[in-house]
């Protein structure tokens, strides 16, 4: 009897397994975002949660896990149990950069599923309201003559490593000063105690428009349309200064195929939502193309990216310490 029973374990659980996927979710699912509450990742995730999770059946709870430029939360992500109730949130600093700076416990390719390529976003140079420069020239002038402090989200984020490109092609200097994220960074530029960052449209186009702080340029060749009055790098007399960072949704390694192609319908059809796309049209994103929103898209575009950065960033000696 013992072998028959066995038999039967092993059919009944094979069978479970499709049986899963197809009833799956049939309970909230976590999103988790590897930077603090308030940044430009957290907004990104807060804003897909809700119809998301009127795309599944099923609420969408936000998780913020930080620390170390983002490789804690993704770290947490690839640990989680590969049924779909866990995903993440990441960028090109934690799925790209973050690989060549950091001693990770993972394998940013081999140890995550992409499930859907995100909405985009430029980079703003922005600092704190008082700094007496009216341009981007009068900034790296005024940049050249002290030791000025440029708040990042942490080692090796986005904002760290343009940082270090600005520095490489005008010759400035400056100081980082790391943090969990880009959000609590702002707090610390819109109280005058960081001087300078390289920002997503996201985060500091509100405090823009507020006039709590200055923006001297975007990082791309064409304006922003919701604030046109924003020059572009290029034509602030940086050009070719170019940065774009784009947004994904991954799960842990070995999640059904089934429920990765149920997450990506979803994240499509959140992104189809018209009130959903206003709000990034306001906030500077660029929406990929329906053909780059595919898993196996974004699977590409990560690996292309990689092979990319790595070999820059070693030549630079970026590493975390």
């Amino acid at each position: 009897m013992k072998p028959l029973l066995l038999t039967a374990t092993v059919v009944a659980f094979a069978c479970a397994a499709p049986a899963m996927a197809q009833t799956y979710p049939v309970k909230p699912v976590t999103l988790v975002v590897p930077f603090a509450a308030g940044g430009p990742a957290d907004a990104l995730a807060r804003a897909l949660a809700a119809p998301m999770g009127a795309a599944l059946g099923q609420s969408v709870v936000v998780e913020n896990v930080t620390g170390a430029g983002g490789s804690i939360g993704v770290g947490h992500a690839v640990h989680a149990a590969p049924d779909g109730y866990t995903i993440s949130v990441g960028n090109w600093s934690t799925h790209v950069l973050n690989g060549a700076i950091y001693d990770l416990p993972y394998d940013l390719l081999r140890d995550l599923e992409p499930v859907a390529l995100l909405p985009s976003a430029p980079q703003l140079i922005v600092a704190r309201k008082s700094i007496p420069a009216m341009n981007l020239s009068e900034l790296i002038g005024w940049l050249k003559g002290r030791q000025a402090v440029v708040g990042t989200a942490g080692v090796g984020s986005a904002g760290h490593v343009s940082g270090l490109l600005f520095q490489k092609i005008t010759g400035v200097s400056f100081a980082f000063a790391p943090y969990r994220g880009a959000g609590p960074a702002m707090l610390d530029l819109l109280g005058e105690r960081l001087d300078v960052m390289f920002d997503q449209t996201s985060n500091s186009l509100p405090h823009i428009k507020a006039g709590a702080i200055k923006a001297f340029a975007v990082t791309r060749s064409t304006r922003l349309a919701s604030s046109p009055d924003i020059p572009t790098v290029d034509e602030a007399g940086l050009p070719g200064f170019h940065i774009s960072v784009w947004s994904g949704l991954w799960a842990p390694k070995g999640t059904p195929a089934d429920i990765i192609a149920k997450l990506n319908v979803a994240a499509e059809k959140a992104l189809a939502d018209p009130q959903l796309r206003k709000t990034f049209a306001e906030l500077g994103l660029d929406l990929p193309q329906p053909d780059q929103r595919t898993p196996a898209a974004l699977a590409t575009l990560q690996r292309a990216e990689i092979d990319k950065w790595w070999p820059l960033l070693a030549a630079a000696h970026v590493k975390a310490h």
